[in-house]
């Protein structure tokens, strides 16, 4: 068996939580199975670092700064690992094996690193490469960054590129909880989520791990949340299922989009609520809503229209922060759906540029987490459509 196990700040906070995960990594090893272990900067040390930096500093000198928390680390863990008699190399940016190469946009370098990740694992038996996270380094031989949650991704990538069975992200809670334990009382444990919900819980700030890890996950790539002071490995924690597919989806009926405009309604509590409850008392569901500074708007089955207005209607009059519902029928949405979007500066434009091009109107345009949604008028939803799913095939 293949595991990449990634140890967060927190799991290697001090010398004691080290020797503990020295001892995971040994156990793994002492029963026949193959590890590379990922490890973040200890404790808060990157942030520290960065607080130290008072001046202007290159970019390529802000790298090089942040990047001797990880390489701290992986020294650490490495002499802790030998002391075991555990046979380990510590693989850093300008090591011969360093794996994750970035392109000049700072974005990874798939092709680069898929090839020098399979060489690493090559090297891998009776071996435990211990791998600084966060850290890359571009083809000029520069030390870069992946950012925030970076360790997560060091992560999850290597797994997939070795062909690991399994990564196991150690961390400072048991697993996913039904809520943050340092806030709520009884939280439990959490034994499986899908990378959708976890996604999602990431975007929302649940720190458990990074959604930019997640886009790595393949459906027979097996990922673990464990807490540190578990240590077993290869046991425990929770499950993350499946994978976040890329997807371009269009509704197959027309939309009515209905438009309450008022008086400063953002700053009037509760007016959503009050309009969304209204039309669900009413048995009326909702595809889509957005507000504005004056303005709420809803999506709602075409067929369903005459009824929705009416229900908004007698909120109007009632409310009288409200001034009135306008409707528009005849409306398509077009969603587009993927694992890479919030990683992905400038997606936006990307979807909306094209449609602008062939000189098709957007009605609106309503993002979330992993998705887009573009509402144009029913009359030229194939024609976006293809549009959409060409520029994203290429």
């Amino acid at each position: 068996m293949r595991v990449v196990a990634k140890f967060g700040g927190t799991s290697l906070g001090s010398g004691d939580r080290i020797e503990r995960a020295a001892d995971s990594v040994a156990d793994v090893v002492a029963e026949g199975n193959e590890i590379a272990v990922v490890a973040s900067a200890m404790g808060s040390t990157t942030d520290e670092l960065l607080d130290s930096i008072t001046f202007e500093a290159a970019e390529s000198d802000r790298a090089e700064i942040v990047s001797m928390g990880e390489r701290t680390s992986v020294r650490m863990l490495k002499a802790a690992l030998e002391s075991r008699g555990v046979d380990a190399v510590f693989v850093e940016p300008g090591h011969p094996d360093w794996p994750v190469v970035t392109n000049e946009r700072g974005e990874v370098d798939v092709e680069e690193t898929q090839k020098r990740a399979e060489a690493l694992a090559e090297k891998m038996d009776g071996v435990v490469p211990v791998i600084t996270g966060f850290l890359a380094e571009d083809h000029d031989g520069n030390v870069t960054t992946l950012g925030r949650g970076g360790s997560d991704t060091t992560a999850v990538m290597l797994g997939r590129y070795m062909d690991a069975d399994e990564v196991v992200i150690v961390t400072d809670v048991e697993g996913i909880m039904t809520g943050d334990p340092h806030v709520v009382e009884g939280a439990r444990n959490v034994g499986e989520i899908t990378v959708d919900e976890l996604r999602n819980l990431s975007f929302r700030g649940a720190e458990v791990v990074a959604p930019s890890a997640l886009s790595y996950k393949e459906e027979d790539l097996e990922v673990r949340v464990v807490h540190y002071q578990h240590g077993d490995l290869l046991s425990g924690g929770t499950r993350i299922e499946g994978k976040f597919e890329n997807m371009i989806d269009m509704r197959d009926t027309s939309l009515a989009c209905l438009t309450v405009a008022g008086r400063a309604i953002r700053n009037q509590p509760g007016i959503v609520s009050k309009l969304s409850t209204a039309l669900a008392d009413a048995g009326i569901n909702l595809d889509a809503i957005a507000s504005g500074m004056d303005s709420v708007t809803v999506y709602v089955e075409e067929d369903r229209a005459e009824e929705a207005e009416n229900v908004l209607h007698a909120e109007v009059i009632e409310d009288e922060t409200l001034s009135s519902v306008t409707v528009t029928d005849g409306i398509a949405v077009i969603r587009v759906l993927g694992g890479e979007l919030p990683n992905r500066p400038g997606v936006i434009q990307e979807i909306v540029n094209p449609l602008a091009d062939a000189r098709i109107k957007i009605v609106d345009l309503i993002t979330s987490a992993t998705s887009v949604a573009v509402f144009v008028d029913w009359d030229d939803r194939e024609e976006a459509l293809d549009i959409v799913q060409d520029h994203f095939e290429d």
